[in-house]
């Protein structure tokens, strides 16, 4: 298996735009919401880019072909690994692996304490994949509330959590 994991330049820059809008998509399957990420979803890419450097993103390469994207977010001893996206027709191949391995590798090499992930809460793919590559801990959990006329029916219910049920 060829998978190279390096470090993004600007050669990459469509790709990259092509991963986020396949991560945009996902999230607007999962939340059955066509609004999510905008008309045009990859160039949040750039905005990314511009927040986190060009020099906290990653590729994936397999077989020459890049297929996947990371980043790290560092701030004060901790780090956040966002984006991790990998073509859909390149899962289950350990790209996404790979990549979540070499994000671990470059924290501890920054000396990081804690590193995290935030997966939304109805992709249980991701949220399933980062337990068992090791993210056992919760650190903090993000409630919110809509304020506008909502359609109920666009909500799961129910998480349990602490005793208090949750839509999600």
């Amino acid at each position: 298996m060829e998978i190279i994991i390096r470090q993004y330049n600007p050669s990459d820059l469509d790709e990259c735009r092509s991963l986020w809008t396949e991560l945009t998509e996902h999230h607007r399957n999962i939340y059955n919401e066509p609004s999510i990420g905008g008309n045009e979803p990859g160039f949040h890419f750039d905005k990314h880019l511009t927040l986190v450097g060009v020099d906290r993103i990653w590729v994936a390469e397999y077989y020459g072909k890049v297929v996947g994207i990371t980043g790290l977010i560092v701030s004060d001893g901790e780090a956040e690994i966002d984006p991790l996206v990998v073509l859909a027709e390149y899962r289950g191949k350990g790209i996404g692996t790979a990549l979540v391995k070499s994000m671990i590798e470059e924290a501890k090499k920054l000396d990081v304490q804690y590193l995290s992930v935030k997966p939304v809460a109805r992709n249980t793919d991701a949220i399933s994949f980062y337990h068992n590559i090791g993210f056992r801990g919760i650190g903090q959990i993000e409630l919110f509330m809509e304020l506008r006329d909502s359609d109920l029916e666009k909500w799961k219910h129910s998480i349990e959590l602490f005793e208090h049920f949750f839509v999600y």
